[in-house]
């Protein structure tokens, strides 16, 4: 399917709509039974009920880096094709990605604190998730840093993709330096380590969080296209 099937904004409003209601049941449905199935889960033979900040903690920080990933391959799309709502994914999704990571970084701090006895050290997992903080902070700048809108879209469709380094240090962080994190415990070679009675409401949340991003996301580029349609009716009648 081509991409530039959806380029038209009625097309994409369209499915939009199709779409929106089904995200919207499926966040309402996911969101409490993930919060039930957490609070049934067992409390953790170590961290003891400091575990259940994990359901929350952990789909964050796979939302931070997923929504990036999604923002530099739109954001190449927008350079190399000109794709006309890859640049209102970006713009949409950027500030959605934020909000994922700094719940990250609150949630981590929040589980560190009684596991490791501070709420910051500056190991390389912590810190690249930060810089991944500021990039999401800079791209949503640069949107609005330039008089031309063009040049503002491109500047953050550049950093968007320079950007992307930091996904791999963030995913191989622990593996290439002493971290106070621990390896990789779900995805991994040899499957997971980690129980199903924790592992059902950690994916359970995980599809809630998708599902909410699902609905911020279209809600968020419809208004950018309402938006677009103004300036174009107010250019339109200054000429």
């Amino acid at each position: 399917m081509s991409l530039h099937r959806f380029a038209n904004p009625a097309r994409f409003q369209r499915l939009a709509r199709r779409l929106m209601p089904w995200l919207v049941a499926a966040a309402l449905l996911l969101f409490p039974l993930g919060l039930v199935l957490a609070f049934l889960a067992p409390a953790d033979y170590q961290q003891g009920l400091s575990v259940r900040i994990m359901y929350i903690h952990v789909p964050a920080a796979w939302m931070a880096l997923q929504v990036y990933a999604l923002i530099a391959v739109a954001s190449a799309v927008a350079l190399v094709w000109r794709h006309p709502l890859a640049d209102l994914f970006a713009k949409a999704a950027s500030p959605i990605g934020a909000a994922f990571t700094l719940m990250a970084l609150v949630t981590g701090s929040l589980w560190g604190k009684p596991m490791w006895g501070t709420w910051w050290a500056w190991d390389a997992r912590m810190t690249s998730v930060l810089i991944l903080f500021f990039l999401y902070l800079g791209h949503m700048l640069l949107f609005t840093a330039f008089d031309d809108m063009v040049r503002g879209q491109r500047a953050a469709a550049v950093l968007a993709l320079v950007g992307a380094v930091n996904l791999p240090i963030i995913k191989f962080s622990v593996n290439w330096w002493n971290t106070l994190h621990q390896p990789a415990s779900i995805f991994r070679m040899g499957g997971p380590t980690i129980d199903s009675s924790m592992l059902w409401p950690l994916f359970t949340m995980a599809l809630a969080f998708n599902a909410y991003f699902g609905v911020t996301l279209l809600l968020g580029m419809r208004a950018e296209l309402v938006e677009a349609r103004l300036r174009a009716l107010q250019y339109g009648r200054a000429a």
